[in-house]
Parts: structure tokens; sequence; C-alpha cells
């Protein structure tokens, strides 16, 4: 089965940059904040979010001598249990406008509430729970697919794309992979031949993997993230596994590859994210920034502050301006075009698949 890589995407021509038109005007002491995991099992995702956050911030910076935008970042390892203290923290501080953030879908839960109360926009670059646009709360907008898009997306690229007959589920215990194995297994149907449960910071998975290695799956579909993911796709693999092991985005990482060694070869990945490294000029940039190729939502995080930061541009200098904006936000970013329903749901969001090729994840172009 070789699904070839692709070597580029198509960036809309209008896309708005964080630079803009390099005129800005603002008072000083504005604030844009990233609130997420910056050390914890899962910190990579979030460290690919907040070098995109300072990539876009930098950029306008430098562009717009008359309008210095700063940046804070305020760490929640990702844990909803530890979350509310960091994103209090955020909201309490008069200078911070507006916050790109939380990536996971349980701190977002977790939190939602915080932010509302003190009218603060937050975009997520990365999660992708269906559930948080159904709280009514208007300050948080998503800036991706969720995983009512994915998940479907992910059953048609496990049955169409990679031809398989039998597929395995297997779900942690996270708002996010709870969510994801739901809408994933309802769209495999028939092709659903067993599913099971895994917890957060479990180690071995030989239960598991005996249950999966009885019903003879072409595919395994693992719903969280590559902290769990990692061993055991390993495990699996070392068991004697020969079929496919597909992850969505929590799984899409470079420390995925890092954790799983060899047996990484097997892995797919869906997620709702573009490819980033495939936009030279952000790709260089990063790279600059980063000393690292942009990872999973750098973009995403980057085009999020760059809503921010154009909304500051145009005078949108308190809170509640800043959450007016986005609401009526309407324009292209790099990624895609930006433009929320009522519930801060974005319109026609898609699904790109990946897979791991010679050690690396590569683009393999999109799945829905």
């Amino acid at each position: 089965m070789n699904i070839p890589a692709i070597t580029s995407v198509s960036t809309p021509k209008d896309a708005v940059l964080p630079a803009g038109d390099g005129k800005a005007t603002c008072p000083s002491g504005l604030t844009i904040a990233y609130v997420g995991a910056e050390t914890g099992p899962n910190a990579q995702l979030g460290i690919n979010i907040f070098n995109g956050i300072q990539l876009a911030i930098n950029q306008h910076n430098q562009a717009n001598k008359g309008c210095q935008v700063g940046f804070k970042k305020f760490d929640t390892e990702g844990d909803p249990n530890k979350a509310t203290g960091p994103v209090t923290q955020a909201v309490n501080e008069a200078d911070i406008v507006g916050v790109v953030g939380l990536p996971f879908s349980g701190e977002s839960k977790a939190t939602g509430n915080i932010f509302e109360q003190q009218g603060l926009v937050h975009i997520t670059p990365s999660a992708t729970n269906p559930a948080l646009t159904q709280n009514g709360w208007k300050t948080f907008f998503r800036g991706l697919g969720n995983d009512a898009v994915q998940g479907p997306a992910a059953a048609k690229f496990l049955t169409d794309k990679l031809q398989a007959k039998k597929v395995y589920l297997v779900q942690d215990d996270s708002d996010y992979g709870i969510g994801l194995g739901t809408t994933t297994s309802k769209a495999l149907g028939s092709a659903l031949v067993g599913t099971d449960k895994v917890t957060t910071g479990q180690k071995d998975f030989s239960a598991v993997i005996s249950k999966i290695i009885n019903a003879k799956p072409d595919a395994v579909y693992y719903s969280g993230y590559y902290a769990e993911g990692a061993p055991f796709d390993q495990q699996l693999v070392n068991k004697g596994y020969t079929g496919t092991f597909v992850g969505p985005d929590g799984v899409k990482d470079d420390q995925f590859i890092k954790l799983a060694g060899d047996a990484s070869s097997n892995a797919y990945f869906t997620c709702p994210c573009i490819p980033g490294e495939l936009i030279p000029s952000f790709e260089s940039a990063y790279k600059t920034l980063a000393s690292a190729e942009p990872g999973t939502y750098s973009i995403e995080g980057y085009d999020a502050t760059t809503v921010l930061l154009a909304g500051i541009d145009k005078g949108n200098t308190t809170r509640a301006k800043l959450v007016d904006w986005v609401k009526n936000y309407d324009a292209d970013g790099l990624s895609k075009h930006y433009k929320w329903d009522s519930t801060g749901e974005l319109q026609a969001p898609t699904v790109y698949g990946y897979k791991v090729e010679g050690g690396k994840i590569v683009p393999i172009g999109t799945i829905g």
C-alpha cells in the first residue's frame, strides 16, 4: 500500500499576514497570551503552537513600529486538573486582550467558563471535541475542524484509501479521545471489529494487544495522544502485529516516531491541520525562529494570532471589541478561510492525511 507524499499545498493569494500594512498604531502594553502545555507528557503539541504565535507577533512588531504587542505564556501542562490556575492568572491580567489556546479539549472544557466570565476571547488552534462549542460560550472560537468532521474523514481514509476491511479502535480516557473515538466508531460501521479503552499514563498495553491480535484487523485506529500512542504501537509491532497503525492529530508529532522507534514505520495519521512545512515562506521563517520544522498546529497557531493582531491593528484594543472582531471575521489565513458561525465553529474545514516515511511524517493530501 503506497500512497505518495504531496510536495506542495496551495495557499490563498489574499491571505492576511501578521505584518499587515506596517502602519498600525496602538496603545503600548497590549498583550496576546498563549495558555497551554509547555511541559507535560504531550508538551510538544503546545510548543508547536506557541512557536507559531511567537513568529506571528515577531513579524507584526517588526513591521509596525507604532504598535508593539506583547506575548505572555502560561503553562497548563495540558492537564484539565491543573489548567484553571494558569487560566485564572491570565484572565486577571488586564493587559491581555486575546488568547491563543487552549490546545487540548479536556483543559478547554474545564476552563471555558473562566474566559467567559472575564469576556476574554480565546481561539483554540487544536482542541477538537465537538461539544466545546455547545456550551453557549461567546468568547470561544475553534480554528480548525472538529472531530465530528475528523471522525468520518478518518473512517473513510481507513476503509477507502487504506482499504482496511477490519478496523480495531482503541481510545484513551480524555475528552478528546472519547469524542473522536465515538465519531470514528459510528462512521466505521460494519468495518469495526472491536473497540477497547486505555488510560492516560498507561505503560503496558499487553491486555489490549492480545484482543487485537485475536481479532486480526487490517488497521488499528488509536484515538488519543502520542504519550500513550507511541508505546502502544511499539508493543503492538513487537507482539507480531503486521497491519497499519493510524492515529489522529494528538498522535501526529515527531515525538511519536522518537518514542515508538522503528515500529512507527507502520503509521498513518489524520489531522484537521494543514502541512505548514509545505508553505515555503512560513517554513523558512519558522525554522529560523524555532530551529525546527513547523509541527502539528504551528500554522494554525500562527493564523489564530494573525486574526487577533489584525483586530488590534484596526483599533480593537479592548477585550469586548476584540471578541466582536473575531465574531465577525471573514478573511483568508495562510492555512484556510476564517469565518465562524454563531457557536464558534469554522465553516468548511479540511482534514489531511499523513504517513511515516523514512523516519519523518509526510503529508499525503486531503482526506475530507
